[in-house]
Parts: structure tokens; sequence; C-alpha cells
């Protein structure tokens, strides 16, 4: 980690209240993943807001489902989801029935305590995650994290392959590494999806 890295990791755990806090007063574990997904109403964390979060724990080179967890995020205004429904199904009716988003935010950094975390495409993640520990919890989010997309990213440029953005795809991984199929754009299925393509490229050797 960068010198200015290291600043502002300790700026943040100096700030961070409640779950974060406690957050960073663990040491990550070696080898100890917790896979997370997030379902947003846009791509943008500036503008767009999380609607829901899943998550898998990865211990070794097992996912451990005992420890997985999804919740839907409540929200007190007015702000319809919109066309974003389309994508994920989560209609403004079952919105109005989500764990409060404070809650939701919390259950997720108790789960990732002494883990990195792990993603496909983990920007969003961070990024979403990152705007709601600032809102609820005083500080930003700043974990070590491992990207499925970036890791085949690399594994595929290493060869001379241009990766497209479809073959980057989370179900188009899941097709290539003869991965069974999942309903997408579900948090929790993305979050396992994700977690079973990391075991599947540690299994055929792409670097880390």
């Amino acid at each position: 980690m960068s010198v200015s890295g290291v600043l502002r990791r300790r700026l943040n755990r100096r700030k961070a209240t409640g779950p974060l806090a406690d957050l960073y007063d663990t040491s990550v574990q070696p080898r100890r993943w917790l896979s997370v997904d997030v379902e947003t109403t846009g791509l943008d964390p500036a503008k767009d807001r999380l609607l829901s979060i899943g998550w898998v724990p990865v211990d070794d080179n097992e996912i451990v489902l005992a420890g997985a967890g999804h919740v839907i995020l409540w929200n007190d205004s007015n702000e319809s989801v919109g066309e974003s429904a389309t994508v994920h199904g989560i209609t403004d009716d079952v919105i109005a029935m989500g764990t409060d988003p404070q809650d939701a935010v919390g259950q997720v950094l108790e789960a990732l305590k002494g883990r990195a975390l792990l993603a496909h495409y983990a920007k969003m993640e961070l990024g979403f995650l990152d705007k709601a520990c600032r809102q609820y919890f005083g500080a930003g989010f700043d974990v070590p994290a491992d990207d499925t997309m970036d890791r085949e990213y690399r594994a595929m440029t290493a060869k001379n392959r241009e990766p497209s953005r479809e073959g980057l795809r989370l179900w188009t991984l899941l097709e290539n590494y003869g991965l069974p199929p999942s309903k997408a754009h579900h948090a929790l299925n993305d979050a396992i999806a994700a977690a079973e393509i990391w075991l599947a490229q540690n299994s055929h050797g792409l670097p880390k």
C-alpha cells in the first residue's frame, strides 16, 4: 500500500464509528474473503442508491453458504427505483418492506470483519459501500479487495487476447468455466457466482 493509502486508512480508522470501526480494528486473515454483490438504481454512487446487498464467505477454497446473507434496503423517500427494476426485479413494493439501510450496511461490515472483499467488478461494491459508510458510520470504506473481472482481464491480456465486454461478464465466465448458470442481477446469486469464479480461476492457475 502506498504512503497516501496508509494515511487515508489511518484517517478513516480514527473517524469510523459503529461496525465500520469494528471492521478497521480487526486484522484481515490470509485466504479469507467475503464475496459481495450490490444491486443499485444505476452505476454512479454520487447520484444512484443501493437497493440490495448479497454476500457469502470464502475460506481458502471453500464457499461457506452457512454464512451467506442478503438484504434489501428500505428507502424512506418517495423516490422510485424507476426503470432499474427491469434489470434486478426489485420493485418499490419490495423496497417498502426492506431493512433499515444503516442496519443493512452494518450487517455486511460485520460479515466482512477479518476478510478481504471479493467481487466481480469491485469498483461498484467499493464505491457504493464507501458512500454508505460515509453517510452512516462517519468514514470511508477502505478495505483490501480482489476482483474476478480484473483477474480474468489480466489473464487474457497476458495471452495476447483482447477481452471483450461480453466475455468478461459474470454469466459468460460461469459458462466458460463450466459452472452452473444462476439468475443474474440478484445480489446473493451474483455474490455466490463471483465466489465460484474465483475458485475456478484458482484451479486454472490464474495469477492473483
